[in-house]
């Protein structure tokens, strides 16, 4: 390998050092997320130039070698020095084939280690981190990476068409990515720029971008070393270097694409169709061709559409200047000025307490002891504090038995219907207003929850809980601003915890068959106190009526022998005779009587003692239906 070749890497490898420490010291100092990913690219960049220059010099010592020893063969004219093994008499070569062996595949494995580790960490640093670029230090960041942008493409242009006129093989990979790291420097550059704009997501679309990209090559590099493992290899043939990413190089130079499309459609159809007048047009035209589609494109942004229940909110660079209804509108290009749509009329939901999955919203029986969605417990208020005795660790210093606390465990499912009524209030008054909604929401669920009885609230208070939580919900809303009307809130699926619902059940069954106990012993008390009650004064009453009666028969019978001494003394005779008689008819009231009026006749008289028919049987009295 020639000398100039050695010292583009040499100059390759110092200018992707140097531009990568100093983009990583700007990054630090302006902290812009696409500068971070920009870092990356450009270090990897740096230890590809290592590679390449080292694998250079591996091969420049290789040649040094066979031409000494060419010499030394032309010299002595003996060929004894090649009669021992090519280790003792080539070990520049012995040095580079060892080193392409095992030194390149596991070069290549750390390189696809730090790409994928890279894109992955990046990417979740992106969604997670909260700070934004420092606005005080964007200008002198943006001149910065103008500027690294600028060197790299001088060199990184010079160095490829080196690499492609001279056909060095090993200078290709580091001018590759020099080249492609003076256009992410530039995309940083114009990120940074966006950002002062007032685009403030520019940033991080860029950096983004760059992660997608080191994602691309780390693929790239993954299946080039699954193919390299069933490569036939030639004695002698000349191979491209692991390390040099074709999408690094498409990156540096997209002109390439002409190139490999034009000999693959000189192999399909079997002549030269990059020789023809159309593709040489196409070839010559397409940046104007590729302006003229961005142009278009830029020109459909200024006709904006606003369908019916929707309004818009006009952004010009960044700030508010109208609201606009359903219908069609004009505006200046993206991204001058800018809309963001908000259905003002649609209900719309969200769901506090679990979230719902496709089992849950197919089931249409659910049970409270098998597992729906994902829910969330809450703490709820309850009377009843349980006493623990079973367990020495229940027991306080004192030895009391200790209780539990007043509070249960409570699953709820929670739908939360709003509309918004303002849409410069739910835009630009709070960052992530839904997300926002939610955390009020949830909150004061939580809030009303700690406040009442578990039994009631899963009995009759539904509906007076449903609207608490709404005045609730709405108070706070109102208090942040966020323009909502909170339309609904629901209490459909309230119970305990799914690991404990069984058991729960258990204690309210319990709890059921107690109050019936006591309900019946209570009844039974009651039934039996009042018959106890019923009975006492019906004897009294009877003793109370006996007595009246044995007073007023003896009194009566008082009365009766007092007149009954002067109807005696007036006729002893027939008031005996009287007395007897009426006797005779007290005693012989029931009794079939005879009366024989004549006695001195000899008459036989016949009897028939037959009981006869009853007077009432023969005489019934018939009612008068009349």
């Amino acid at each position: 390998m020639e000398r100039n070749a050695q010292k583009n890497g040499v100059v390759n490898l110092a200018a992707a050092v140097m531009i990568f420490i100093a983009a990583f010291v700007v990054t630090c100092f302006v902290n812009s997320l696409a500068g971070q990913a920009a870092s990356v690219f450009l270090g990897l960049g740096a230890l590809i130039a290592f590679a390449g220059w080292f694998q250079m010099r591996l091969e420049e010592n290789e040649r040094l070698e066979k031409l000494e020893l060419n010499e030394l063969a032309r010299a002595k004219g003996e060929s004894t020095l090649f009669d021992a093994k090519d280790s003792e008499v080539f070990p520049a070569r012995r040095a580079r084939e060892q080193f392409e062996k095992f030194f390149v595949p596991g070069f290549c494995v750390l390189l696809l280690v730090l790409e994928a580790g890279a894109a992955w960490l990046l990417w979740r640093w992106i969604g997670k981190t909260t700070t934004g670029l420092n606005a005080a230090r964007a200008m002198p960041a943006l001149s910065l990476f103008a500027i690294f942008s600028l060197l790299l493409f001088l060199l990184g242009r010079f160095s490829v068409t080196i690499s492609r006129l001279e056909n060095h093989r090993l200078l290709r990979p580091s001018s590759s990515f020099l080249l492609a790291g003076a256009f992410v420097c530039a995309f940083v550059a114009l990120g940074i720029a966006f950002v002062e704009g007032k685009f403030l997501q520019a940033d991080v679309w860029v950096a983004r971008g760059l992660c997608v990209l080191l994602g691309l090559m780390a693929a790239e590099l993954l299946l080039t070393l699954l193919l390299e493992i069933y490569r036939p290899r030639v004695k002698g043939k000349i191979t491209r270097p692991l390390y040099d990413s074709r999408v690094v190089g498409l990156l540096a130079q997209p002109e390439s694409l002409f190139t490999t499309a034009a000999q693959a459609l000189d192999y399909q159809f079997g002549f030269k169709v990059s020789e023809t007048w159309f593709y040489q047009v196409l070839q010559k035209n397409l940046p104007i061709l590729i302006i003229a589609q961005l142009a278009v494109l830029l020109l459909s942004t200024c006709v904006v559409f606003v369908d019916a229940g929707e309004q818009a909110v006009l952004e010009h660079f960044g700030k508010p200047v109208a609201t606009l209804t359903a219908g069609a509108h004009f505006k200046l290009p993206w991204p001058v000025d800018k809309i963001y749509r908000y259905r003002t009329e649609q209900i719309q939901t969200f769901m506090v307490g679990y979230t719902p999955d496709e089992q849950s919203e197919s089931a249409t029986t659910i049970l409270w002891t098998v597992a729906h969605a994902k829910e969330d417990n809450f703490l709820v208020g309850t009377r009843a504090q349980a006493t623990v005795t079973n367990s020495d660790d229940a027991m306080d210093v004192a030895g009391l038995a200790s209780k539990s606390p007043p509070v249960s465990l409570i699953s709820v499912s929670i739908p939360v219907q709003f509309q918004i009524t303002n849409i410069y209030d739910w835009t630009y008054r709070n960052g992530e207003p839904t997300n926002l909604l939610q955390d009020l929401a949830t909150r004061a669920v939580v809030h009303y929850l700690a406040g009442v009885d578990l039994n009631d609230v899963l009995s009759h208070q539904r509906l007076q809980a449903a609207q608490t939580l709404q005045d609730d919900i709405q108070t706070a809303a109102a208090e942040k601003k966020l323009g909502v009307k909170i339309i609904f809130v629901g209490l459909q699926d309230i119970h305990p915890p799914t690991k404990v619902a069984q058991d729960y059940e258990k204690v309210v069954g319990a709890s059921q068959q107690l109050i019936a106990k006591t309900n019946a012993a209570t009844a039974l008390a009651i039934s039996t106190v009042l018959h106890a009650d019923a009975l006492a004064f019906a004897t009294n009453q009877v003793a109370l009526a006996a007595r009246i009666q044995l007073e007023s028969s003896a009194n009566a019978r008082a009365a009766l022998f007092t007149n009954q001494i002067p109807a005696f003394d007036a006729a002893p005779a027939i008031y005996k005779q009287r007395a007897w008689f009426q006797a005779f008819a007290d005693a012989t009231i029931n009794t079939r009587k005879y009366v024989l009026l004549v006695t001195n006749t000899q008459d036989v008289m016949i009897f028939d003692l037959k009981d006869q028919i009853r007077d009432d049987l023969l005489n019934l009295n018939v009612p008068n239906d009349k």
